[in-house]
């Protein structure tokens, strides 16, 4: 193992293992900074591709991009795994070794190295994403709670404040947890303490203790420009305001060969997929299907499901979160969008995974409870700290403990991360290898007479995708097409395309991927082949070229020596 997999890393030793495991292998990989965050810090990308066997952007790509909310850090470390696989794996492994000769992977292990920092330090604070203050810009707040670690422990955990009136009480069978207190439940039933996240109380009035967001409110996966701010919180100031996302999204723009994504998160154990606005009813048919099928490969290996945003995960359909960077990937450049939800406690804790409406209502509380008693033997209870006695300085005397807020519902404790993230890997794989692919498969020049030549050639997609990849890409106009050139050897000037131009314009080739959807029919035929043929005057021995080259599907380039018998 190249990359450490059982914690997480700060930003400085991020930043160095990545740079030594590229400097490792420079026949396989690149790095660069695509921007900088609101801090200042580099963005890093890394491109892996075989350089023996072309250039990054002559290859089909697929593009991989991590922990752009804070807290998340499981994201990057999946996305670490990702590079580690594929730099390794490519001496060792044919699979990986022919995805790395014929594909290119783009990967972004940490797209908000702010937020991250903040949470890994040594008192760490928790924003939702950026450290950037908005929509105050002064940091404003009103007085109440301030989220922070008041004891010095490096942990953010929470406080049990005896009160009569509180909501919760302790488990009956596991006085550690705190179980919600009953609507009957009268003041004889306790004792009952209120709940607050660990912190301090700024302006206390001895009586009140209002919760607020934190000053710095936004959602960088909000501000991608899919339905960008139609009512949805933290999208900042506008479409790619924010310097993390206009620095994603130019990348990504200018790699046209971007034939899928994935944004790695946390939580929920699952697969998230486009639309997260609309019905799957108002989407193209084949390209709910296409997503199904890509999508059971990682349940097959992860037990991680495929959901639908709006579908399966908006509670209230009159509310939808755009301006997220999978609708964006789909909608503007017609590929097909995924967020990968990290870890699931439940899943490991008992025999059923975890509701899709845990995001809303949180886990039941038998689910805490069976996770907590797992917690305990799986990994020596680190998801949990007991309560401890804390003299606060507004509240007194409180208890601080419960749920470890960095490692148990958020991300999995660091024994568990390499397991966790290790299937996702082969995922990318899959899925880049599922992209179109252009090959020249044939190649003839027959002698016409007179120093004339006819010249063919044929070529194929073959990939499992089509070359304009989604359906909602070819229905929009949002790829261009199959251009094939023929050209002579430098400076041939006695070489002429009778029938011109050189330059065909062949438009777009189906995949495999299509041969299914015949109703069970079967008959194929060849919808992935293009045959086209120039008539050339050029004398015998003259070398010609030949290059298809399309923006998704790659660049193939064949030549050929004219000779007077047909030549193959």
């Amino acid at each position: 193992m190249a990359v450490p997999l059982d914690r997480f890393l700060r930003f400085d030793e991020l930043t160095a293992v990545l740079h030594r495991i590229v400097s490792d292998h420079p026949d396989l990989a690149t790095i660069e900074s695509i921007g900088r965050s609101y801090e200042g810090r580099d963005i890093w990308l890394v491109t892996i591709t075989d350089a023996a066997t072309g250039t990054a952007d002559t290859k089909p790509g697929h593009w991989v991009d991590a922990n752009i909310h804070a807290v998340e850090l499981t994201a990057s470390v999946a996305a670490l795994n990702l590079v580690d696989v594929l730099l390794v794996g490519h001496g060792t492994d044919d699979r990986i070794a022919r995805a790395v000769r014929t594909r290119t992977f783009y990967v972004v292990p940490r797209v908000n190295p702010d937020g991250a920092e903040w949470a890994l330090a040594d008192r760490p604070k928790f924003v939702r994403s950026s450290t950037r203050p908005w929509p105050w810009r002064d940091g404003h707040r009103p007085p109440g709670l301030r989220e922070h670690d008041v004891d010095g422990d490096g942990r953010i955990l929470l406080m049990r404040v005896p009160d009569p009136d509180g909501a919760w009480r302790p488990h009956p069978d596991e006085p550690r947890l705190m179980a919600p207190r009953g609507p009957d439940e009268g003041p004889d039933g306790g004792p009952f303490f209120r709940l607050l996240a660990e912190g301090t109380i700024e302006e206390h009035d001895g009586f009140t203790v209002p919760t607020h967001d934190p000053a710095e409110r936004l959602d960088l996966n909000r501000n991608y420009p899919a339905g960008w701010g139609t009512g949805v919180r933290g999208a900042g100031d506008f479409p790619t305001g924010e310097p993390e996302i206009s620095a994603i999204v130019r990348a990504m723009v200018a790699r046209p060969n971007i034939c899928g994504f994935n944004a790695y998160h946390t939580s929920g154990g699952v697969l998230l997929r486009p639309s997260s606005t609309k019905a799957d009813s108002a989407l193209p048919p084949k390209d709910v299907w296409i997503w199904t099928q890509l999508g059971a490969q990682l349940t097959a290996s992860s037990g991680y499901r495929v959901h639908s945003v709006f579908e399966d995960f908006t509670w209230d359909k009159s509310t939808t979160m755009s301006g997220a960077s999978d609708d964006w990937a789909y909608e503007h450049l017609g590929v097909y969008g995924w967020t990968t939800e990290f870890w699931d406690p439940i899943s490991h804790a008992t025999d059923h995974r975890a509701s899709t409406d845990i995001w809303y209502t949180g886990p039941s509380i038998d689910d805490e409870l069976a996770v907590l008693r797992w917690s305990d033997t799986a990994v020596a209870g680190a998801m949990f700290v007991d309560w401890y006695a804390f003299d606060h300085p507004q509240l007194g005397a409180v208890e601080l403990g419960g749920w470890d807020a960095l490692q148990s519902w958020t991300n999995p404790p660091g024994a568990l991360l390499a397991a966790e993230v290790a299937p996702h890997a082969d995922f990318a794989i899959f899925q880049a290898l599922a992209a179109p692919c252009i090959e020249i498969k044939q190649l003839r020049a027959a002698p016409l007479g007179d120093a004339t030549w006819r010249v063919t050639a044929g070529i194929a997609n073959t990939g499992w995708l089509p070359t304009y990849v989604a359906e909602h890409a070819r229905t929009h106009d949002l790829v261009l097409p199959l251009v094939v050139e023929l050209t002579g050897p430098d400076g041939a000037a006695a070489v002429h395309v009778v029938d011109a131009p050189a330059r065909r314009e062949l438009g777009q080739l189906a995949g495999r991927s299509g041969f299914r959807l015949d109703g069970g029919g079967h008959n194929d035929g060849t919808p992935d082949r293009v045959l086209t043929t120039w008539l050339v005057r050029a004398p015998a021995g003259t070398t010609l070229t030949v290059e298809a080259r399309h923006p998704r599907a790659g660049v193939s380039r064949v030549s050929i020596v004219l000779w007077d018998a047909p030549t193959t």
